[in-house]
C-alpha cells in the first residue's frame, strides 16, 4: 500500500556518525546508480507494508530510521528491505525525505526477535519495532545528537597566552582547564560558566567534538560474596556450565531462600569476560532494592530502565547498552528490546508475575519472548520464583527447561506456620477476627513488626443508602465506584472516572450515605484506634503515587521496632521485610471463586508470596489466613502440602481439561456502544473459525466487566492443540475482518495467550 500524494521536499541526509562507539553494523548499503525501492515498517496500525523510492545519492541499511511522507503527515519508519520489486509501479512510488542514519539503530539480533514478535502476536510491525525505540529516537533526530560530547582547545585557542584573558576571568579559568586535557560536557556544565564557554567558541579558541562510548571496565567486587547453601552452590554451577550456549532454566525457590544470591553469583564470570547481563522485574517497585544490591556488589556499571525514567535518561540506557557500557541493566518489561552489544545472560524474577505480560496495545509476554531472545543470542536464561508460573512448570515437565530447586530458607530458618482463622460465627472488630488481634499485640510487644495483607485500596468499595440500599455505582462501567476518604473522591478503579461524594442517594434523596466493606485506607485508621503507639506503613497505589514515596516507605519499613505494615498486593513483589513475623490476611475468600480458570492458580501465588514476608529474619514467622472457608480445597492444599504440591495436582487438572499450557489460546475482544455489534462482530469471527474443526471455541461471551469506559465488552475463546495450525487460523481471520463493514463500528483487539480474561 502507499501513502497519499504530497508535496516533494528536499532530500537530506542528517547523519553525523555514531558507528564507532555504538558498533551498530550494518548487513548491507544501497549504493546503486539507479533509483532503488525500498520497504518501510511505520508506526501505524495497519497490517502491511510501504514502499518508497530512495533516490541514488541516498544511501541506507536494513534496521536505520528514515522520513517519509505517508498521507498529509510526516513519519519517521525502519527500513525492513532493500532493493524490493514494489507492488505499484514506479511513478506511483514517493520518494524518501531524509536518511537519518548511516547504520542501524536495530541490530540484526534484535531484528530478528521483533519479527518474531509481531509474527507470533499478530501486531504490525512498524508499531512493534517503534516500541522497542526511545521516545527520543522515534521524533527523527539523528543519534549522534545525543552521543556525549567534550570540549578541547583549537589550535588558535592552544597558541593564546593567558594576559589574551585579564578582563574575563571565568574565560581564563576555562581555558586554563582545557590547556591540560579536554574536559567532558557534563563537567564543563557543573564546574564553569555557560556563557564563558560560549564566548571562547564565538573566538574559535575552543570547539566541541563527538566523544566515544567505551565498553566497561570491571574492577572486580566491590564486597565479598556470600557463602552460598548446597542448593544454591548446585544452581550457580548448572548455570554456569551453560555459558555461551542457549539453555532456560526454572529457579524454584522458596520464599527467602536465597535466589538474589544465586543471580549475583552468576555474574561475576560474565564480567569478566566483558559480558552484558539483563535483569528483568516485574514490577518498578522492586527496581531501587535490587539495584541497591547489584551496585554495592560489582565494581562496574549498573544501570536501571524503567517507565518512570525520563526520556533522557531512558535514551541514556539504550546507549549505554547497545555501546557495552552498561555492564547490568535491571529493568522492567521492555528493558528487553535494548540493543545490548553482548548479552551474555538473561534473569527474570519473579517470573509468574502477571506484570510481564503487556495488557494493551502490542501484547507481548516479556518472559516469553527474552526465551527467544536468549535463543537468538545463544545466552542462557534463568527463570526465579517462589511460585513458578503452570507454564513454566509444564515446560520442565516436557524437558524444554531444566529445573533447579532451593528447598530452604537461606538464612537456616523454617517457613512460616501457616493458620486458618475460621470468621464464621465471629463478631469481628474492624474486619478483625479477636484471635489476629491478640496475636498481633503479642508481635508487636516483643518489638516485632506485623503485616496485613488487604488487596482493595481506597476507604470502601462504596457507598450506601441506608435508607433504599442505593449504591455509588460508575456511570460508565459496570462496577461500583470506590470512595476515597482522604480526597473525598468517588473513583471507579476500571476507567479511573471522578467524582465527589454525593450528598445525598441518587435514588430515594436520603442523607444516611455510609461505606459498605473495607479498604486499605479504612483499616489504617482503625490500625490506629487498636494500636495507637504503634505507627502504620501503608503500601498502596494511592500511598506511593509521588516520586520517591515508595522507597521512602520501604525505608520506614527495613527500621527495627514495633510497626503495622498494611498494603495490597504490591506487598507480595518479592520484597524483604527482616523484622516481620506475623502477617495477617485479612480477607482471602474475595479470590475464592472465579469463572477464570487461572484464578486458583493466581490465588495461589498471592497467598504463598504474602506468607513469605512473615520469618525472613532470625524469629521464626507465622501467618493468619482469615476465612469464611475454612474447607475450601484450594486453601486446605496449600496450608497442607504448599505450593508445589498445589501446583502439580493443579496443573494435571488443566491437561485433564485441554486448558493451557496443555492448548494454545488466543482471544478475540470486541468494545461497542452498542452490546449487540461486538456480538455479531463475534459471531462473525466465530463462523469463519468453523473452517478448521481442531481449533475449539468458546463464545461469544460477555466479559465479566459487561460494560467499561461506557462500551459493551465481548470475548471469543480459541483454542488448539497445535500452535501452528492457530496461528495459520488467526492470520487467515485478520487479513478477512479488515474488509468487513462491521469492524469499522466497534474496537477490536486480539491477545495471544491471554493471561487476563476480564
Amino acid at each position: 500500500m502507499q501513502p497519499e500524494n504530497r508535496k516533494s521536499t528536499e532530500f537530506c541526509f542528517a547523519w553525523q556518525g555514531a558507528r564507532a562507539s555504538l558498533n551498530l553494523k550494518p548487513d548491507f548499503v544501497a549504493m546503486e546508480a539507479a533509483v532503488t525501492a525500498i520497504r518501510v515498517a511505520l508506526p501505524v496500525p495497519l497490517r502491511q507494508h510501504f514502499d518508497y523510492l530512495l533516490p541514488p545519492e541516498l544511501e541506507v541499511s536494513i534496521g536505520c530510521r528514515v522520513r517519509v511522507p505517508f498521507g498529509k503527515r510526516e513519519l519517521v519508519g525502519i527500513v525492513w528491505q532493500l532493493a524490493v520489486k514494489p507492488d505499484v509501479s514506479e511513478q506511483q512510488l514517493k520518494p524518501v525525505l531524509a536518511v537519518i542514519d548511516q547504520t542501524p539503530v536495530l541490530p540484526a539480533l534484535l531484528r530478528q526477535l521483533l519479527s518474531f514478535a509481531a509474527d507470533y502476536y499478530h501486531h504490525p510491525l512498524g508499531e512493534v519495532l517503534t516500541a522497542a525505540l526511545p521516545a527520543l529516537l522515534r521524533e527523527g533526530r539523528p543519534l549522534a545528537d545525543y552521543l556525549p560530547r567534550a570540549y578541547r582547545l583549537t589550535d588558535s585557542g592552544k597558541a593564546v597566552h593567558l594576559q589574551s584573558f585579564s578582563r574575563s576571568a571565568k574565560q581564563a579559568e576555562l581555558w586554563q582547564a582545557l590547556t591540560t586535557q579536554a574536559l567532558d560536557e557534563a563537567t564543563v556544565k557543573s564546574h564553569y560558566s555557560g556563557s564563558a564557554l560560549k564566548q571562547l567558541m564565538a573566538k574559535e579558541l575552543v570547539e566541541s567534538f563527538q566523544t566515544e562510548i567505551a565498553p566497561y571496565h570491571y574492577r572486580g567486587l566491590a564486597e565479598p560474596a556470600l557463602q552460598l547453601t548446597a542448593d544454591q552452590a548446585l544452581a550457580v554451577t548448572a548455570v554456569n556450565q551453560a555459558q555461551g550456549s542457549f539453555r532456560p532454566f526454572l529457579l524454584e525457590g522458596v520464599t527467602g531462600s536465597g535466589k538474589t544470591e544465586v543471580y549475583l553469583q552468576l555474574i561475576p564470570s560474565l564480567l569478566e569476560l566483558g559480558q552484558q547481563i539483563l535483569v528483568l522485574l516485574p514490577e518498578i517497585g522492586l527496581t531501587p532494592q535490587t539495584l541497591e544490591r547489584f551496585s554495592k556488589r560489582f565494581r562496574a556499571p549498573v544501570l536501571v530502565w524503567h517507565s518512570n525514567l525520563s526520556d533522557g535518561e531512558r535514551l541514556n540506557c539504550w546507549l549505554q547498552a547497545a555501546s557495552g557500557s552498561a555492564a547490568v541493566v535491571i529493568g522492567t518489561r521492555s528493558a528487553l528490546f535494548l540493543p545490548f552489544r553482548k548479552l551474555g545472560l538473561i534473569i527474570i524474577d519473579e517470573e509468574h508475575d502477571l506484570s510481564l505480560k503487556q495488557q494493551d496495545g502490542f501484547r507481548y509476554h516479556a518472559r516469553d519472548l527474552a526465551i527467544k531472545r536468549a535463543a537468538l543470542e545463544c545466552c542462557p536464561i534463568l527463570l526465579g520464583s517462589a511460585t513458578p508460573s503452570l507454564e513454566s512448570l509444564y515446560n520442565c515437565q516436557q524437558g524444554r527447561f531444566t529445573k533447579l530447586t532451593l528447598t530452604a530458607r537461606a538464612s537456616g530458618q523454617a517457613m512460616p506456620q501457616l493458620e486458618l482463622v475460621d470468621l464464621k460465627q465471629q463478631v469481628l472488630q474492624y474486619g478483625l477476627a479477636a484471635q489476629s488481634i491478640q496475636q498481633m499485640h503479642q508481635q508487636l510487644k516483643l518489638g516485632k513488626q506485623v503485616m496485613l495483607f488487604l488487596n482493595r485500596r481506597g476507604f470502601a468499595p462504596a457507598l450506601s443508602c441506608q435508607d433504599c440500599g442505593w449504591l455509588t455505582e460508575c456511570q460508565r462501567c459496570s462496577a461500583f465506584t470506590t470512595y476515597h476518604k482522604h480526597s473525598r473522591q468517588l473513583v471507579c478503579h476500571h476507567c479511573g472516572a471522578t467524582r465527589a461524594v454525593p450528598r445525598q442517594c441518587g435514588g430515594c434523596g436520603s442523607t444516611r450515605l455510609a461505606p459498605v466493606g473495607q479498604g486499605t485506607e479504612q483499616l489504617e485508621e482503625h490500625l490506629s484506634v487498636l494500636f495507637p503507639e504503634v505507627p502504620v506503613t501503608r503500601l498502596d497505589r494511592d500511598s506511593t503515587r509521588r516520586k520517591g514515596a515508595f522507597a521512602s516507605l520501604l525505608a520506614e519499613i527495613q527500621q527495627p521496632g514495633p510497626r503495622l505494615i498494611l498494603g495490597t498486593q504490591m506487598l507480595a513483589k518479592g520484597h524483604h521485610f527482616p523484622f516481620v513475623t506475623l502477617v495477617v490476611i485479612v480477607d482471602v475468600d474475595g479470590a475464592l471463586y472465579s469463572a477464570d480458570f487461572r484464578a486458583p492458580e493466581q490465588l495461589g501465588q498471592l497467598l504463598t508470596q504474602v506468607a513469605g514476608r512473615a520469618g525472613r529474619g532470625h524469629d521464626k514467622g507465622k501467618v493468619l489466613l482469615q476465612t469464611q472457608h475454612p474447607e475450601h480445597a484450594l486453601l486446605q492444599d496449600i496450608m497442607l502440602n504448599g505450593y508445589a504440591a498445589f501446583a502439580r495436582s493443579a496443573l494435571l487438572e488443566r491437561q485433564q481439561t485441554l486448558l493451557p499450557p496443555c492448548q494454545y489460546m488466543a482471544l478475540f475482544r470486541a468494545e461497542a456502544h452498542q452490546s449487540e455489534l461486538c456480538q455479531q462482530w463475534l459471531q462473525q469471527v466465530a463462523s469463519y473459525c468453523q473452517q478448521q474443526p481442531q481449533v475449539q471455541q468458546l463464545g461469544p461471551l460477555l466479559s465479566p466487566l459487561e460494560r467499561r469506559a461506557g462500551k459493551y465488552r465481548w470475548q471469543l475463546h480459541l483454542y488448539a492443540a497445535q500452535r501452528p495450525l492457530l496461528h495459520q487460523l488467526l492470520s487467515q481471520v485478520l487479513a478477512e475482518v479488515s474488509q468487513w463493514p462491521l469492524s469499522r463500528k466497534i474496537k477490536w483487539q486480539l491477545d495471544v495467550d491471554a493471561l487476563d480474561l476480564n
